[in-house]
């Protein structure tokens, strides 16, 4: 009786289990491994929250899938040729540009309101404030002025001559008609913009979905804009749930709980590769290699590190080509740089560090940490060589890593010490304000022929006084650096390109700022019911196409 009552509930549970998903293919559950650490596009910069802007938003311009740069927001990409792209002298003299833009004659707000020049000049007010939080404020203080010709064209006067002025990817307008009196005191606006205070506003949005709900931590529940001008989305809900546990985010995926892993922010490739032969006849698994570079960031200020020989020698000391092979089947290559070799601008004339024990064990010595106790080394002064790494918590295969790195280095005599947070600590907190004291694993997203004045120019330090804008975590200052970084942006040669990011990837592999791991391929999980979603391999994610995506 006991054995029958299983079969007949099981065969229930089967037939329910069915019709359900019959049902409910017009809504779709997308599994992340990190919630938001804000919602506000141009202060918070995360990947999780990329991809749901990705549903909620369109960029100006944008690479897309080819790794070509189109237009979402505007109508055409300016050009030379067609005259809207112009040179100009700035009032103080200075050779600078003017770039013609149009809004899409349909761009509205969720809650109605024609997208006008007048949010485009409220977003550039706000950028330009060093005081508002907002990231990457180098752009806005490149843009000198905005003239509104009309509600939907405008100029941009950029009082440089840059290289790829008709890429405003970064420009992520708001709507002033929301935001205007939280940004009336600009130091507060961190804490008092809607998108962070109320984040379910329709008005907030423009992209095929809105935000209707938030669980802090747990979930974001997408719905469709009704204001969209696009093509219409095919889902009538679309929740994304965070599992921060790895082992748990593919056991939701099993179990029915979530439909999709979104490879942007998901599983390990080591757990997709062994999830792929037990569950491949259930899912249909994609890997994309890109321009994903994992690397531990090193604090700078720590004295131990502020010595370049210490920061070669952690390099030597771990056995990264064996990460690789073991753990991830060779799909995940070596890093020398951030600059991966499927970027046009990779140059191979530069520092690498094998995997060499010996070698580092000279270099410590070299640089002082010659007395050893209990196989730890000792400065003179007494100070152990210890350090603290941390990580984003319940990801496996970043603690699987650590694991490696802190037998290797204790090979050659260094005491590292793991303390790993939730990444909602880690990225919101911890990394933006700098108070890790030692190493920060993570991966940074980019896209082709990315310059990286925010991670590596020294005017990008987040302080205080700049309200913790900018992605320069060491705290990293290099006249080299910064002098290539500000001239690969407007000296456009093929010669000075060259030469410029030769310049770039070797200062990089020499001064070793952070400490180079992998490129990551990400592993995309979905249903075989789901169709459309195209993995992009740069840092814009592939719900930039969200309306292409159906149920068959």
């Amino acid at each position: 009786m006991s054995a029958h009552r299983i079969l007949a509930t099981a065969a229930l549970a089967t037939a329910l289990s069915t019709g359900a998903a019959q049902a409910q293919k017009d809504e779709l559950v997308i599994g992340i491994s990190q919630f938001p650490q804000g919602f506000h596009p141009n202060i918070a910069s995360h990947v999780a929250l990329s991809l749901i802007n990705g549903m909620t938003r369109r960029p100006f311009t944008v690479y897309d899938a080819e790794w070509k740069l189109i237009c979402q927001l505007c109508t055409t990409l300016p050009s030379r040729e067609a005259g809207t792209i112009r040179d100009w002298t700035t009032p103080d003299g200075k050779p600078g540009l003017e770039v013609d833009y149009t809004i899409q004659k349909g761009a509205t707000w969720g809650d109605g309101k024609p997208i006008t020049t007048e949010d485009v000049q409220f977003t550039w007010e706000i950028g330009r404030n060093e005081t508002s939080g907002v990231n990457n404020q180098e752009l806005y203080r490149r843009m000198e002025k905005i003239v509104s010709k009309d509600d939907k064209s405008f100029t941009i006067f950029w009082n440089k001559r840059t290289c790829e002025a008709e890429a405003i990817n970064d420009f992520e307008i708001v709507p002033a008609h929301l935001e205007r009196d939280a940004a009336s005191e600009p130091a507060a606006y961190r804490t008092r913009n809607a998108y962070d205070s109320d984040p379910t506003q329709a008005g907030l949005y423009f992209g095929p979905y809105r935000i209707t709900r938030v669980e802090p931590g747990a979930t974001v529940v997408l719905e469709p804009n009704p204001t969209w001008w696009g093509q219409k989305p095919f889902f009538k809900k679309i929740t994304i749930r965070t599992i921060e546990n790895t082992a748990a985010l593919e056991a939701n995926l099993l179990s029915g709980e979530i439909d999709y892993i979104a490879g942007e922010d998901g599983i390990s490739l080591d757990q997709a590769l062994e999830f792929e032969k037990r569950h491949g006849k259930r899912f249909d698994v994609v890997f994309k290699p890109g321009l994903f570079y994992e690397h531990i960031d090193l604090m700078l200020d720590n004295p131990v590190l502020e010595d370049v020989r210490v920061r070669r020698a952690l390099l030597h000391g771990i056995d990264r080509a064996s990460i690789s092979t073991r753990l991830f089947e060779g799909k995940q290559p070596v890093a020398d740089t951030s600059v991966h070799q499927l970027d046009s601008v990779y140059v191979d004339s530069i520092r690498k560090y094998a995997f060499d024990p010996e070698l580092a064990r000279t270099m410590l010595d070299e640089a002082g940490w010659t007395d050893i106790r209990k196989d730890i080394r000792h400065n003179a002064a007494g100070d152990p060589l210890r350090l603290e790494i941390m990580t984003t918590a319940g990801n496996r295969v970043r603690e699987l890593v650590e694991q490696v790195i802190q037998s290797n280095l204790r090979d050659i005599g260094v005491d590292l010490r793991i303390r790993n947070q939730p990444a909602r600590v880690l990225f919101g907190q911890t990394i933006r304000q700098r108070e890790f004291t030692g190493m920060a694993m993570f991966a940074w997203f980019s896209s082709p022929r990315n310059v990286p004045r925010t991670t590596l120019h020294s005017s990008m330090i987040p302080t205080v006084e700049n309200g913790w804008s900018g992605q320069n975590y060491p705290g990293y200052r290099s006249a080299v650096m910064d002098e290539a970084i500000d001239k690969v942006e407007v000296e456009c040669s093929d010669a000075d390109q060259k030469r410029l990011w030769t310049t770039i990837q070797q200062t990089y592999a020499e001064d070793l700022p952070a400490l180079p791991l992998y490129f990551r391929a990400n592993a995309f999980i979905m249903p075989k019911w789901l169709h459309g979603v195209t993995p992009t391999g740069h840092q814009y994610p592939s719900t930039l196409w969200v309306e292409n995506w159906t149920a068959k």
